[in-house]
């Protein structure tokens, strides 16, 4: 059931994940499916489970000999890259209820990480779940603006935006171009660096 909500969600966004609809997928009627979930929100949240546990798995423990810094930038790196993979990914994920405490290990070997550096459980869970909510919120943003093939809404073009916005009265809004407009990836890595270097910050 987890699959098929899955292949919904990559075909027509979160919208057209109903259990209706899964069941359709699966040739079943809908109210077989109310033994295991009660509601839409029950399904995503075992979808975001599924596709958070999958790669907490596989992916982001990186090298021992790695700074904290270094690491909790992969991490949020990391978590994009897999968002990304998921029409509507961020959103799925984000106030979801988690549902697999296999997630907990993954944290556990984080804390243990940051405190191999000197870094304090409860200032290591700040920094963590505040890059994550970083990683989300811009994610969330990303996805509505461009499609799943790259394409970007017309509403929100950098001709658009020059067409709206008076350049004599906001010249420091105009000045920024597509180098940085356009560039997602840019834009989240900065921004991410920002996130990590606060903290360094703070821990000094």
């Amino acid at each position: 059931m987890v699959q098929a909500g899955l292949k919904l969600l990559n075909t027509g966004g979160l919208e057209a994940v109903t259990l209706r609809a899964i069941a359709a997928e699966l040739g079943v009627k809908a109210p077989t499916l109310y033994w295991r979930f009660k509601n839409k929100q029950d399904l995503v949240d075992d979808m975001a489970t599924r596709v958070l546990v999958d790669w907490a798995e596989a992916s982001h423990d990186g090298p021992a000999t790695d700074t904290w810094q270094a690491w909790a930038l992969g991490y949020g790196i990391s978590l994009r890259n897999m968002l990304l993979r998921y029409r509507d990914g961020a959103r799925m994920v984000s106030g979801s209820r988690l549902t697999d405490t296999r997630l907990y290990a993954s944290m556990e070997r984080a804390l243990q990480r940051f405190q191999s550096h000197g870094i304090a459980p409860a200032d290591a869970a700040l920094c963590l779940t505040t890059v994550y909510s970083y990683v989300i919120g811009f994610t969330i943003e990303q996805q509505a603006v461009l499609s799943p093939q790259g394409e970007r809404d017309p509403r929100y073009t950098l001709a658009e935006r020059d067409a709206l916005v008076d350049a004599e009265r906001y010249p420091l809004s105009r000045s920024i171009g597509p180098e940085v407009f356009d560039n997602y990836d840019v834009r989240f890595e900065r921004g991410l660096r920002l996130v990590v270097a606060g903290f360094e910050t703070m821990l000094a």
